[in-house]
Formats: structure tokens, sequence, C-alpha cells
């Protein structure tokens, strides 16, 4: 079958979208947002194209806002052209939304990782430090993160927040305290944070989705908080195992959507991640193996496959779902340094002891 996925040949199509100030848009046309301008990101790192990464993480910290958030376009909104086959991104609407805010921890650690960088942290750090705030400023007191920036005078409790964002989040916590610690730097708050997000994960559902949006369908919400290491062991498993056929097309990947005939590249290649956090393995490789049929001959991957009309839909290759596969190989056969971490837990939930707990190795040199 050849490489699992052809990492270099992913970096390249990444690269020939980045633009001159260092962004990364989700197709030719445009459309960009923090979180999946990250996960390109990520992948360039992966790669070794070091000059194209800090590139990218340069722009990403041009680009925040004085409160540490960031406005991104919602590609959830672009219509498709007239052919129903190409996003037509003319005007998106827009949304300072968290957990793309948040993924900046995620990226900078993952990046930094990959290229043996980690020297540069104190050059990225005031960002993530900034970004950290923000999600802070958006906690309620119940735990959860509301899912996007509010107004002046709005109140939290009057914006939903997001199961798969939330878990999404835990992670970029998790990331951040890891700097944080490496920087010297007190993130008892981070700490505490990320401890209430996983308490309202596992145990008040009832906080997501609260206006009347049923959310369940999206497999995001199905697996990210396996993925982001909020369930753990057998009932991680419990969890994949309850809802895998709802989900999983056999022999093609996972579903956006339990209801609707097409499966996408990224989501796929999620759900192999967060088999690897559960300890399944083979189902994480199977999952991968499947979406050969989506290498693009241009480089890349397809975005999705609508399996009842046997075509690729829509016609785009997203940066980010180049990025989510390389990150994807990257965890299953530890190609480059700080695989594992998307796929491990690395900080207790546990209050904070006096000196700490020990930094992983690949932190601690």
């Amino acid at each position: 079958m050849g490489k699992l996925v052809d990492i270099q040949a992913c970096a390249r199509h990444i690269e020939g979208l980045q633009q001159a100030d260092g962004a990364i848009p989700w197709i030719e046309a445009g459309i960009w947002d923090a979180w999946n301008h990250g996960e390109a990101v990520m992948g360039l790192a992966i790669a070794g194209k070091r000059d194209a990464t800090f590139k990218a993480l340069d722009c990403l910290a041009e680009r925040q806002e004085a409160d540490g958030g960031w406005t991104g376009d919602l590609g959830a909104s672009v219509p498709l052209d007239d052919t129903n086959k190409r996003l037509a991104p003319a005007n998106p609407e827009q949304a300072r939304d968290t957990n793309f805010t948040g993924y900046a921890a995620v990226t900078v650690l993952r990046s930094l990782l990959a290229l043996e960088a980690l020297s540069e942290l104190p050059r990225y750090w005031p960002m993530v430090k900034s970004a950290m705030g923000f999600i802070l400023a958006h906690q309620t007191r119940h735990g959860d993160v509301v899912w996007c920036g509010r107004q002046e005078d709005e109140a939290l409790c009057g914006i939903d927040s997001l199961r798969a964002g939330n878990a999404s989040l835990y992670k970029a916590l998790e990331c951040a305290i890891l700097m944080g610690r490496l920087q010297g730097e007190n993130i008892t708050d981070w700490i505490e944070a990320r401890r209430r997000i996983g308490d309202v994960l596992r145990e008040n559902d009832a906080r997501f989705d609260r206006t009347g949006t049923d959310r369940r369908r999206y497999a995001m919400d199905w697996y990210y908080p396996v993925l982001a290491g909020v369930i753990r062991g057998d009932a991680a498993r419990a969890r994949l195992y309850a809802r895998w056929t709802d989900f999983v097309e056999a022999g093609l990947g996972c579903r956006c959507v339990s209801d609707q005939p097409w499966v996408t590249a990224a989501e796929t290649a999620e759900l192999a991640l967060a088999c690897l956090a559960a300890g399944k393995p083979d189902q994480a490789r199977s999952l991968i193996e499947n979406l050969s049929p989506l290498r693009a001959k241009q480089g890349g991957y397809w975005m999705g496959w609508q399996f009842e009309e046997s075509i690729v839909w829509p016609y785009e290759r997203p940066s980010w779902t180049s990025g989510a596969l390389i990150l994807a190989a990257d965890a299953l056969d530890g190609l480059s340094p700080g695989s594992d971490l998307l796929i491990r837990n690395w900080v207790s939930e546990a209050p904070a002891k006096a000196g700490g707990e020990a930094l992983p190795a690949f932190l601690s040199g």
C-alpha cells in the first residue's frame, strides 16, 4: 500500500496555500481562522518545514487581538457555488471562537516540539498567555466555556457552550500548563480551569447545547472527549464503541454527521487519534488506511466522500485536512518529537502540589 500518509505531499499542499504574511487559509479562495490555521501549521512542523512554520506562528501572533482572542471566518457559514461542488467564500460570517483561540497553545507546543525548537518558546509565550486569559474570561460558574467571545455587556449565560469545543480547550489548557511550567509561571488558575472543564464534560452534560440544538449527531461531540483525554481508559473505549456504527461507515471512514451519507477525511483522522488515546491502535490505522481513495494526486486530501452518490464532495482540499492527516500519521508511527502529545494526558487534574508535577521527558530534556 505504500506510505500510510504522504506527509511531504500534504505539507507541500499546505505551503502552496500559505500567503505572503504567513496566513494559511482553508482553500485557495480563502476562509481563515486560528484553529484551522493551527492545524495546518502543526502539519508543516512535523514535515520539517521550519521557515514556513515560524512564518505561520508569527502571523498568528500578529493577528491576535488586544484581549487575547482572534476574529475568524465561520467556515460552516460559507455556501457552495452554483455547481454545488466548490466553496464560495465571498463574505463569510465571522466570530471570535473561544476554542479557536485556545488552540494556539496546542499549535505552539506541538510545532516547537516537532522542530526541536523549545528555545523559541519565549517568542510565543505572550501570545499563549494572552489567549488563556481570553479563555478564562469566558468560563461560566459551572465550568463550561461559552463558544464565542461576548459583547461588552453580554452575559455568559446567554451564550451556548459546545462539547467538542470544551474538550478541545481541555487539551489546549494542558499544553498551556506544560509551557507555563517551562516558563516558571504561576499557572494555578489554568490548572483549576482545566479541572472544571473536565468535571462539567463528565458530570453535567446538560450544560451543553442549551439553546435547543442537539449536536450529538455531530461526530466531534462523540469522539472529542476521548481524543482530548477528558474520558479515559475503559470509559473511553465504551464511549467510542457505543456509537461506532452511527458514525463509522465500514471501509470508508467517519461521517461528519450521523444522519448524512458523507465521510470526511479530517473527522476520520481525528477519530483515529481518539482511538489511539483510547488504546485502540489497530482501529486507528484501519481508519487512516481507508482514506487512501481520498488522496489527491495534486497533494493533500479531498475534504470528503458522498457515498450515496459516489463522488468527492465538496471538490476542495482544505489545508487543515492535510494537517489532520499528518498529525494522525505522526501519532500512529512516532515520526517526530512529541508525536504522542495529543493522545496522552500530561497534566493531572488533582490540586497542584508544592513543587508541581514532573515535566514529561520530551520537555525536561
